[in-house]
């Protein structure tokens, strides 16, 4: 009945299958007179999926999740990953050839220092690390009294006989109805952040920044419309943009030489080096510059300016057309979503349906509105215990039945021309118990507390953070994760600088989207998220002494009603969120049939 065409369950190869890779990358090592070699999973611009040729670390070891690092030695091999990953990569890797290690407390370094010995040479590829990463690595490195050696060529491509090409998707032209403003208007504004930097021109090392910079898109890499590429940005004169020319139709060539001189990517080294040569001061990103153009400027004579790169914060508000495409994206959404919940109520109290078939039926329903591009990320469906697991990704050999009694947590998202979409929610499937409901109380308070909060400008996520986990605090309890991120505009789900975190220090600023998704997750039991995303507007307030900022609601998604506990709300919560039901239902009731209409009646009605 349903199929995914953006989305796979295949399960990777793992384990000991990979065992001998591991050997004959440590051969490759020694023919190289290296001790040992540092594998991150990152591509030259530290994108969050990569293409397949930049898949390093999974081709390896077999872990497949978006963050880690490996580190390989003669005799010991250790990949690092967050708590996200820690359950899935003991279950990918070979653990009798490699141990899994944290990625953040203790950091890599500190394993580092402790296995190396005097005169070692760790090698490294200084297009695949920031300056920040290389510097850390260099230190533990020296600490124990070894070597940090940048590589010309990655001694991993040389075993690597079946790597794949790099990816030539080709670029389209995201138009002036969809970007709202023209590239001449944004290079105005990006030359004004350069001047007050203070350097001769701007490295745009971040393609999600180049392709708003130039209002194009592309498919480079999965889930993210993204065209590979760098690009220069002088203090005065034209901007150069390099990028693979075979990606490139006349129309698009076009579009980009009215506002920049278009070279391939190979020709930025050349550029770079000219430039420095003169010691100019160029500005790099911190967060996406490879180390490989910090040494370049360097030894050219320039000099490198770490910074964050201003165009970042000039994307992440979003002008009145963005607005109101995303608007129109969440409309769309929501029709498609109504349709799966309805479809979940119907038919997983039976007990046929499986995660994989929630994840197809979802992304068919998505489908059948024509115009999905791709899904943001690839959808998380846990039911039972899956949904405990934070970044839970089914595949055919954890698929898991949906069963009476069980939480179903869905989070997923859609990519459509005009606007990124988001969302989470938790259906009960069946009776839940009192504890389900209490926690789930606790969750959507927290989450109303956020959608409802008023807040001076200036105010950062670090702020706003407590607010949503206050009620679960009450009770002793907790979620690990950050409660928002930060969403593009046809571009990266997770966008940054703003977000709603403890680490979250931008300002948030009115046109800036981020999500609202607190969560309770019960280790082997259930796991209970409520994401809606929410758009930074002013708030009129009278006699307000400073400008005021709240959220509007982009997400149109029913809550479970059978999950909540009426008592514990407030009159305030439960009045916003009858009249968050009331725009849900009018929003989409007459897109849908009328077997869904019932439902959505239903599923809307006042608590």
């Amino acid at each position: 009945m349903f199929e995914a065409h953006f989305q796979t369950f295949e399960d990777p190869e793992t384990g000991v299958a990979l065992t001998a890779r591991l050997s004959a990358f440590r051969e490759e090592l020694t023919r190289r007179r290296l001790t040992g070699f540092v594998v991150p999973r990152a591509d030259q611009q530290q994108n969050e999926y990569v293409p397949p040729s930049d898949e390093r670390l999974a081709w390896l070891t077999g872990f497949t999740g978006s963050a880690g690092l490996a580190i390989v030695l003669a005799q010991d091999a250790a990949i690092f990953v967050d708590g996200r990953y820690t359950l899935q990569a003991a279950r990918q890797v070979d653990t009798k050839a490699w141990s899994v290690e944290p990625l953040v407390e203790p950091p890599p370094e500190t394993w580092l220092t402790q296995h190396l010995k005097d005169g070692d040479r760790i090698g490294f590829d200084p297009w695949l690390h920031t300056t920040a990463v290389a510097e850390r690595l260099a230190a533990a490195c020296t600490k124990a009294g070894a070597e940090l050696v940048a590589v010309e060529s990655n001694p991993l491509d040389a075993v690597w006989t079946e790597r794949p090409q790099p990816p030539i998707a080709p670029v389209s032209i995201h138009g002036a109805e969809l970007s709202g403003e023209s590239e001449a208007d944004k290079l105005g504004r990006i030359r004004q952040e350069v001047e007050r930097l203070g350097v001769e021109a701007l490295v745009l090392s971040d393609s999600h920044n180049v392709a708003w910079t130039f209002n194009i898109r592309g498919a480079d890499v999965a889930h993210t419309p993204l065209p590979l590429s760098y690009a220069l940005v002088p203090k005065s004169g034209r901007p150069t943009i390099f990028i693979d020319h075979r990606k490139l139709s006349n129309l698009t060539r076009d579009h980009l030489e009215q506002s920049a001189d278009v070279q391939e990517p190979d020709a930025l080294t050349a550029r770079l080096t000219g430039l420095a040569q003169s010691g100019a001061a160029i500005a790099l990103d911190s967060a996406t510059a490879a180390d490989a153009l910090t040494r370049l400027i360097q030894n050219a004579g320039g000099k490198p300016v770490r910074s964050a790169d201003p165009v970042s914060l000039l994307k992440a508000a979003k002008n009145a057309t963005e607005i109101e495409g995303m608007r129109r994206a969440h409309r769309r959404d929501a029709v498609a979503l109504a349709r799966f919940l309805a479809f979940i109520d119907r038919e997983a109290p039976k007990g046929t349906l499986t995660e994989i078939d929630a994840v197809e039926a979802l992304e068919t329903f998505r489908r059948d509105s024509g115009a999905l591009k791709d899904v943001s990320f690839p959808t998380i469906a846990g039911t039972g215990p899956n949904g405990a697991i934070v970044h839970y990704r089914v595949s055919r050999k954890s698929n898991r039945r949906i069963m009476r009694g069980d939480l179903l947590l869905i989070d997923s998202g859609a990519q459509y021309q005009d606007g990124t979409t988001d969302v989470t929610r938790t259906i009960a499937i069946g009776q839940p118990t009192d504890e389900m409901r209490d926690r789930f109380t606790r969750v959507l308070r927290g989450h109303l507390a956020i959608a409802r909060a008023v807040f001076p400008d200036g105010t950062t996520g670090a702020q706003l953070d407590s607010f949503a986990r206050q009620f679960l605090w009450q009770a002793g309890l907790d979620f690990e994760h950050g409660t928002g991120h930060g969403v593009g505009s046809y571009l990266s789900v997770h966008e940054g600088p703003a977000r709603i975190s403890k680490l979250g220090t931008t300002p948030l600023k009115r046109g800036m989207i981020l999500s609202n998704e607190p969560g309770y997750y019960k280790t082997d039991a259930y796991g209970i998220r409520i994401e809606n995303l929410e758009l930074v507007v002013a708030k009129d307030i009278a006699g307000a002494e400073k400008p005021m900022n709240g959220f509007e609601a982009l997400t149109f998604a029913p809550i479970d009603r059978r999950l909540i506990d009426v008592a514990m709300l407030s009159g305030e919560e439960r009045a916003w969120l009858d009249a968050y039901h009331a725009e849900v239902n009018a929003a989409v009731r007459g897109a849908l049939d009328e077997a869904d209409q019932r439902w959505l009646d239903q599923a809307t009605a006042p608590l």
